[in-house]
């Protein structure tokens, strides 16, 4: 019976990464059979990292990565090069992180790390790390742990002594804030605000912030959430709402609280957005 050569070198793969993540690399390829010029490159290219880690004193470290938030052009050469060349990627939504590592030609292995499982994995990522994995995170769009999982991952990390660095990168506050003609000197970013428990206290609080505020929302709250600045921060207060940055439909619309409530009331909005609200005069 004839082999089909392409399931028996992935399956060969897979048992290279075993190999590799428990420490236990032979050199020798010639368990790796049969074997095809694709497979040939891909394990010198895998010998290769490991090469560099044993010999170079590469320290092993948990790399968090900006992915682009609308604009695929905008990812960087250094974060690709260090999705490439690191073990695992933990990624918000594999589906999504997938298209992303495909376009660029990035077959490092995904592991699924969002907020309703970040609990339970922390202390198995760090033995990983501690094992002398290089870990990188994704999140879908953007830097990581800024509205988005990571910051439990890296303060155990701080916590046991393992370097972190995060590679500068997509965001989309600061656009976002740059170009709403509002001070920039001094700000503050909000994120999303509390959806029931909390809001109300919060917006009380934020009426006498002096500086520039910064607020992540959804696009079918939006109107419920400028309709609450109108009511806490006075109608005329200055804002500037940014939705699709970086995309095709990029928009950004200016004005009084009043005036961006009335547009948006009487035209529905779509994709991502950020609201950025001058501070009490």
């Amino acid at each position: 019976m004839a082999i089909d050569r392409s399931v028996v070198c992935a399956n060969n793969r897979q048992v290279f990464r075993q190999k590799r993540n428990n420490r236990e690399i032979d050199f020798s390829i010639d368990w790796f059979y049969p074997l095809d010029v694709d497979s040939y490159k891909w394990l010198r290219k895998e010998k290769q990292k490991i090469v560099n880690l044993r010999y170079n004193n590469v320290i092993m470290k948990l790399f968090l990565v900006p992915t682009p938030i609308g604009n695929l052009k905008d990812i960087t050469l250094r974060a690709i090069e260090v999705l490439k060349e690191a073990h695992l990627i933990l990624a918000e939504d594999t589906r999504t992180s997938g298209k992303l590592l495909k376009h660029f030609e990035i077959s490092t292995q995904m592991q699924s790390h969002h907020m309703h499982n970040e609990h339970k994995t922390v202390s198995g990522l760090i033995e990983k790390l501690k094992s002398g994995l290089t870990i990188a995170v994704i999140s879908d769009a953007g830097t990581p742990a800024i509205s988005d999982p990571g910051f439990l991952l890296v303060r155990a990390c701080v916590e046991n002594n393992i370097e972190v660095e995060c590679l500068p990168g997509a965001t989309a506050f600061v656009p976002a804030l740059v170009n709403s003609g509002l001070p920039n000197d001094k700000f503050v970013f909000e994120g999303f605000l509390p959806v029931k428990k909390g809001r109300q206290t919060r917006l009380l609080l934020l009426a006498e912030e002096t500086r520039t505020m910064i607020f992540y929302e959804s696009p079918h709250k939006l109107v419920k959430t400028l309709g609450h600045f109108c009511e806490y921060f006075g109608e005329d207060r200055q804002v500037s709402v940014s939705r699709e940055l970086t995309k095709l439909y990029e928009e950004t619309v200016r004005g009084t609280t009043k005036e961006v409530l009335e547009h948006y009331t009487n035209k529905p909005p779509k994709g991502e957005i950020v609201i950025v609200v001058g501070g009490k005069q």
